[in-house]
Formats: structure tokens, C-alpha cells, sequence
């Protein structure tokens, strides 16, 4: 692992959130705004590693899906309450309140998508 900035990945981290900002603030129907953010935001969070650190592939994509699953485990177990930030919005808002299968399976999906789309990119970079 060694840091190197990426304005490529850096650009696509902006442009993930602030399609994230606004599907958080005018997106009230029943599908983008309960599913397309978890999807999105996995690939937010590893595009903005990605942004600063040259950090393999494979490792980084599993880490960023390990990661957003613990904490939708963590909205299993009611954590936000149980550490006393249940009145902050703002912790609600990225630790979560509400634990769901469906979420963990557009988290999966949303790595997927990495990962087809870096390899992609290799392949593209070979030919």
C-alpha cells in the first residue's frame, strides 16, 4: 500500500456524493432513495480509498463491502442508541437505525459493480 493521489478516483468520489446529497434530499420514492444509495455508497467509500491510496483492487473492494456490512449490523443491534447518539441526526444519518437484508444485498452489489468495472478498466488498459 503506498498513498498516491488519483484525480480520477477523487473526481468520481465527488460526483458519487453529491449524486448520494441528493438522492438524500429530493429522492422520496420506493426504490432510488432505499436502495440505490446503499448500492452507490459502496462505491463512494472505495473510490475515495482509491483517491488517496494505491491499495490492490480485490483487498480494497472487500474491506469497503466488510466494512458497510458491519455497519448494517450495527443497526442490528440498535449501536447509535446504545452509544447515546440516538437524538443526533447526523449520527443516525451515517451510522443507520434500521437493519435490512435488501441493503446488505445492494451493498454486494454495488462491489460488484467495482469489480467488474476495475477489471474492465485493466482490460481496456491491456488491449
Amino acid at each position: 500500500m503506498s498513498f498516491k493521489f488519483s484525480l480520477q478516483y477523487f473526481t468520481l468520489t465527488v460526483l458519487l456524493f453529491i449524486a448520494e446529497v441528493c438522492i438524500g434530499l429530493y429522492m422520496h420514492d420506493a426504490f432510488i432513495r432505499p436502495y440505490g444509495g446503499d448500492y452507490l455508497v459502496v462505491i463512494l467509500i472505495y473510490c475515495f480509498i482509491k483517491s488517496f491510496m494505491n491499495t490492490p483492487v480485490g483487498v480494497t473492494a472487500i474491506c469497503v463491502l466488510l466494512f458497510a456490512y458491519a455497519v448494517e449490523v450495527s443497526q442490528y443491534f440498535h449501536l447509535v442508541y446504545a452509544l447515546g447518539l440516538g437524538k443526533s441526526p447526523l449520527a443516525k444519518a451515517l451510522l443507520g437505525t434500521s437493519f435490512s437484508f435488501v441493503d446488505l444485498l445492494c451493498y454486494t452489489l454495488g462491489i460488484i459493480t467495482v469489480l467488474v468495472a476495475e477489471q474492465l478498466k485493466a482490460s481496456l488498459k491491456n488491449f
